[in-house]
């Protein structure tokens, strides 16, 4: 199956910059509707932003004109470019994609814990 494997996670300032990285098996990546979900302690798991394989994205309000999802075909990665991170960032950050009739796959997630 389908498998992601998450890194670029750890701790930032506010005002830094972290860049979270997905990289994901296939061939067929360029195909994969990919996801960045988050979950912080006690809360619920909430979707971040995505991004189709035709490249357009979409945010959660909460992220939106501070983080930029993007992808590399040629590397089959997505990425999760975090600007200017708030403490209420801080979560487990979890890769998804959506692989066509294969469903659901999810990456082992990565911690961001933005300081304060």
């Amino acid at each position: 199956q389908v498998q992601l494997v998450e890194s670029g996670g750890g701790l930032v300032q506010p005002g830094g910059s972290l860049r979270l990285s997905c990289a994901a098996s296939g061939s067929r990546f360029r195909l994969y509707v990919m996801a960045w979900y988050r979950q912080a302690p006690g809360k619920q798991r909430e979707l971040v932003a995505t991004i189709s394989s035709g490249g357009s994205t979409d945010y959660a309000g909460s992220v939106k004109g501070r983080f930029t999802i993007s992808r590399d075909n040629t590397k089959n990665t997505a990425y999760l470019q975090m600007n200017s991170p708030k403490p209420e960032d801080t979560a487990v950050y979890y890769c998804h994609a959506r692989v066509g009739r294969r469903g659901d796959f999810w990456g082992q997630g990565t911690q961001v814990t933005v300081l304060s």
